[in-house]
């Protein structure tokens, strides 16, 4: 099932995406639908991920600056340390 949707864009994104759909052989609504479909899923992951980030800093689950920048310091020499948990 689909729904209708009315946006507003620039002229030039307009006249990009014109181009872009003979191009490819696709309307400009697919393309559109297409574009939003993977902007929505793309914001939803980061935001998701953005919130179990703060959940587990509320819990107490974090790693000390001192650490990170320690562990950070051994890159690349001998004895480099693993992941600071």
């Amino acid at each position: 099932m689909t729904e209708t949707l009315s946006i507003r864009i620039d002229s030039e994104t307009k006249r990009r995406l014109d181009t872009l759909s003979k191009r490819a052989r696709r309307s400009k609504s697919f393309l559109a639908a297409e574009a939003i479909a993977a902007y929505v899923e793309s914001e939803e992951w980061q935001l998701g991920e953005i919130h179990a980030g703060v959940a587990e800093l509320d819990s107490g689950m974090r790693v000390s600056h001192e650490k990170v920048s320690n562990w950070l310091k051994s890159w690349g020499k001998r004895g480099e340390t693993k992941a600071p948990r």
